[in-house]
């Protein structure tokens, strides 16, 4: 499915995706675990790790509180 974002956004989206994967398992949580903590489906998580979604900014500060960064760890 073509998207209609620059392919820079999809790339970023993939490099935040990856650091949000990163602290996840670096606070022990499997991606079931951080669904749960942020009252998200799994799936949800699996396609943010995978950059194939464009998460809003409230789900990216709750998986920023659940895995114990500071957002612009995430997002930088």
């Amino acid at each position: 499915m073509p998207s209609d974002q620059p392919d820079w956004v999809l790339s970023r989206r993939q490099v935040i995706g990856a650091r949000i994967r990163a602290a996840r398992e670096d606070a022990g949580l499997s991606q079931l675990q951080l669904a749960t903590l942020v009252l998200a489906d799994h799936k949800t998580i699996h396609r943010v790790e995978h950059g194939t979604s464009d998460p809003k900014l409230g789900l990216l500060l709750q998986i920023a509180g659940a895995v114990g960064v500071p957002l612009g760890e995430l997002v930088a």
